[in-house]
């Protein structure tokens, strides 16, 4: 389980890594909108990326 655990935050890293490494230009950008965004809407967001990825993670898993 632990090595499981180790691996997704591998992968989260690596993923969360690639759009500043290939475009610093648009993840500011991004992050700025991001920050003027209210607190509701990231809210939103969050729980909507949760519920997906615990469907995949249930689709690959079963």
């Amino acid at each position: 389980m632990w090595v499981d655990l180790g691996v997704a935050v591998s992968l989260v890293l690596v993923l969360e890594g690639l759009l500043p490494t290939l475009s610093p230009g648009y993840f500011r950008q991004l992050m700025v909108s991001v920050a003027r965004m209210d607190d509701r809407a990231i809210r939103v967001s969050g729980l909507i990326s949760m519920a997906l990825g615990a469907m995949l993670l249930y689709w690959l898993r079963h």
